[in-house]
């Protein structure tokens, strides 16, 4: 027995997406339903919606940044029970069997992680993401959303922070630590937040000075506009051990990986619409890197939701209700939003 409940779908790559019904399953042993409150906009949602990835199966429900209440448990749930404030972030399952699912990279599974959305379970469903007033997960992949975070700011977290988080730890962001982040979006308005938090000393590279002030409010030490301003380049040469790249362009990377120090790494955390192109003299000075991230395990994604709650950590929102998903859309694709936007599901009702 399914379930019926209101969703924002995307029903084609170029029509507006559309308010409509959709059907969740049936609650299994080990299940949780929970009544979203609150989904952020992820521009990879903007990605899928329009099919610039290619792969997308239509209609589909957006949405990885989910944030509610538990509604109902399985009869073997034990981690969650009725009233519990929690998240699902951008998959539901993985085989657990694996090398990575074992070592808590469950995003790396060999078999194949289950998205959010637009993706299919091992069942044969297909999944439908967080635009919508409630959503079935297996219990192993519903995280705690601390009382120190409401729940509207922590949704984004659940995406933007993990998608941040997960770098800085691996490549050792903390005290005596030079780093920098690109870009002051979505994604690096919570990395210069956790960076700092970690004890890094915070360097950010934007475009434009139009964001200095929030930069330096949110926790960067240094803030420099890169756009016609080749000079940065050269003030900041072999500066850095860490840089996180958070946009979805094509940068001139062997200028960015020019700024790193001795055993610096640079991290794509973008996915732009060219191939990265770079020099090999760019990494061998320096013995430098190019690396990638993707997201978090489940029990690194607990940690950051905690870590944030204890150091004051949200993302910055505009609210918006269901009908303006298409504005946002397009809002978002123009930079035109100081940080997320995060739907209202209330306003499907």
């Amino acid at each position: 027995m399914t379930t019926t409940v209101n969703a924002v779908a995307a029903v084609s790559a170029t029509d507006p997406l559309e308010i409509t019904t959709i059907e969740r399953r049936d609650l299994g042993p080990k299940d949780i339903r929970i009544d979203i409150k609150y989904a952020g906009i992820c521009h990879s949602d903007i990605h899928t919606a329009r099919n610039e990835w290619k792969g997308t199966k239509y209609p589909v429900v957006p949405g990885h940044e989910i944030a509610g209440v538990v509604a109902e448990v399985g009869s073997e749930v034990t981690l969650h029970k009725v009233g519990d404030r929690v998240g699902v972030g951008c998959f539901v399952d993985s085989c657990g069997e694996c090398a990575p699912c074992k070592n808590g990279d469950e995003q790396y599974c060999e078999k194949g992680v289950v998205q959010t959305y637009n993706s299919t379970t091992y069942e044969g469903e297909f999944t439908h993401g967080g635009y919508s007033q409630q959503v079935v997960v297996t219990e192993k992949f519903v995280l705690k959303i601390p009382d120190g975070i409401e729940l509207d700011v922590a949704a984004p977290l659940l995406c933007a922070g993990i998608t941040l988080y997960a770098p800085l730890k691996h490549w050792g962001a903390g005290p005596g630590k030079q780093v920098a982040i690109i870009g002051m979006g979505g994604l690096g308005h919570v990395g210069v937040k956790i960076a700092h938090a970690l004890g890094a000393e915070v360097t950010v590279l934007s475009q434009t000075l139009s964001k200095e002030e929030d930069g330096k409010k949110f926790g960067a030490d240094h803030y420099y506009a890169t756009k016609d301003n080749d000079s940065v380049f050269d003030d900041l040469a072999n500066r850095f051990d860490l840089i996180i790249n958070t946009v979805s362009v094509n940068l001139p990377l062997d200028k960015y990986i020019g700024m790193l120090a001795v055993d610096g790494t640079i991290v794509e955390l973008g996915v732009p619409e060219n191939a990265l192109e770079v020099a090999a003299f760019s990494l061998l000075t320096n013995r430098r890197s190019l690396a990638g991230s993707m997201v978090g395990g489940i029990a690194l994604t607990q940690e950051m939701l905690d870590f944030c709650a204890e150091h004051d950590i949200a993302a910055e929102i505009e609210t918006i209700n269901a009908d303006q998903v298409n504005e946002a859309y397009d809002r978002a694709v123009a930079s035109d939003v100081r940080y997320r936007f995060v739907i209202d599901t209330a306003s499907l009702a």
